[in-house]
């Protein structure tokens, strides 16, 4: 299936929807490649909860499938879903109710475009921060709340992980998503996939720096931001 069918089921799936255990094709199949990538760079030398565990946040959970999957893999970390769609709350409860590990919080409301001081976060106290199909599903002001917060909220050395499809230099290749670009515009002029290089400026202006880019499958890539 194809990312903008994908798009579009889900999109389906949640309107209205108020149950639990929702599963996205899409999620089911990334998952694991972004959990290799995690491996890399999380680290935590517990294998339970603590006081002082390290904090990821997860931002747009959506159906709540990926930090099902991530948690159990980091027993010491805790994972913080989120999402601006409160009707996504029951699939994501579902999940974090369901992790063995017991190490993801309930989810919270949270829109990208608001300080995080409104939803109880205090400035330099994140690990982690974890988007992923937030930056070209969504307007760009999105994108700017993404990195102003990532930059006010995230500790010195933490990290931002993003993940989806982008262009480079203002090319967009293949032609798949070409074509995916022009169904996401299509839907909202406002969304679309965004130039990495656009993105890299906007890091600078927020005291966060690009340490790796990794190729993914479907021609998406992960992002990996550091705090300066």
């Amino acid at each position: 299936m194809s990312k903008s069918r994908d798009f579009a089921s889900n999109i389906q799936q949640n309107e209205g929807y108020n149950g639990e255990k929702l599963i996205y094709p899409a999620a089911s199949r990334n998952k694991e490649p972004i959990l290799q990538v995690l491996k890399r760079f999380i680290l935590c030398d517990v294998d339970q909860i603590e006081d002082e565990s390290p904090l990821f946040l997860e931002i747009a959970s959506g159906s709540g499938q990926h930090v099902a999957h991530f948690a159990p893999n980091f027993p010491g970390v805790k994972f913080q879903p989120s999402d601006i769609d409160m009707n996504l709350f029951g699939s994501i409860s579902y999940y974090a109710n369901h992790c063995h590990t017991k190490n993801i919080l309930q989810p919270i409301l949270l829109d990208v475009r608001n300080k995080f001081s409104n939803y109880g976060f205090e400035e330099s106290t994140i690990d982690y921060m974890y988007s992923a199909n937030l930056i070209h599903i969504s307007p760009y002001e999105c994108t700017i709340g993404l990195f102003q917060n990532a930059g006010s909220y995230l500790k010195s050395e933490a990290l931002m992980i993003t993940y989806g499809p982008y262009s480079k230099d203002g090319v967009i290749t293949p032609q798949s998503n070409i074509d995916f670009n022009a169904s996401l515009k299509a839907r909202n002029p406002s969304w679309g996939l965004r130039d990495i290089s656009d993105l890299i400026k906007l890091g600078e202006d927020n005291n966060l720096s690009l340490i790796d880019t990794v190729e993914m499958p479907s021609n998406n890539y992960t992002l990996i931001w550091k705090k300066d």
